[in-house]
């Protein structure tokens, strides 16, 4: 196992919605960086259960956390870690992780890849960020339900912590440009 870990590194964004965690996911993926989503852990199981999605995301909020509370807090990132596993085995030294969600997950992650996790936080300034997410063209929320969403990631999937404590943070106030700017310097800085 301590040869296949050599020289990989696992950068995981992490940020509330709209802060522009698919932005930098979509500008990792882009440069040939494999990516694990965590939501696509949630979205298989609820394939493989039968268990449709509904287009305002309501059945995904549901499974999503009624998962975490039947099989365990910890049972999405386990799915993350075995698929993690699979790609380094297959030769992968780069991979970005899509959606860190818990204090829970963020404890397993930094247990399980102890020299190799790297946590990256986008964030940005609350108004600019309901803003946009009322803006976007998929699942677009109003500021009543955003601040929903907000306080149930927060009170209920413990989102804050891995924002909390990030390695690196991006203040992504700006363009998607200047967003991809900051990440690529923070790369260079991590040796990604």
């Amino acid at each position: 196992m301590a040869k296949e870990m050599k020289d990989v590194k696992i950068l995981a964004i992490v940020g509330m919605s709209g802060s522009g965690k698919s932005v930098a996911v979509d500008h990792l993926t882009g440069l040939g960086f494999p990516k694990v989503y965590f939501g696509g852990m949630i979205y298989r199981e609820m394939e493989r259960r039968g268990i449709e999605r509904t287009p305002d995301g309501e059945s995904e909020k549901e499974f999503r956390e009624m998962i975490r509370e039947t099989e365990g807090k910890d049972w999405v990132v386990k799915q993350v870690i075995n698929d993690v596993h699979k790609l380094i085995e297959a030769g992968q030294k780069r991979i970005v992780l899509d959606g860190v969600y818990s204090w829970t997950e963020y404890v397993i992650l930094k247990k399980e890849f102890p020299g190799e996790m790297v946590f990256l936080a986008m964030v940005v300034p609350k108004k600019l960020r309901y803003k946009r997410v009322a803006e976007r063209p998929d699942r677009p929320f109003n500021r009543t339900e955003i601040m929903e969403r907000d306080r149930s990631e927060i009170e209920n999937l413990e989102k804050g912590g891995p924002i909390a404590a990030a390695d690196y943070y991006i203040l992504n106030d700006g363009t998607i440009e200047d967003a991809n700017k900051k990440l690529d310097e923070i790369l260079d800085e991590i040796g990604f």
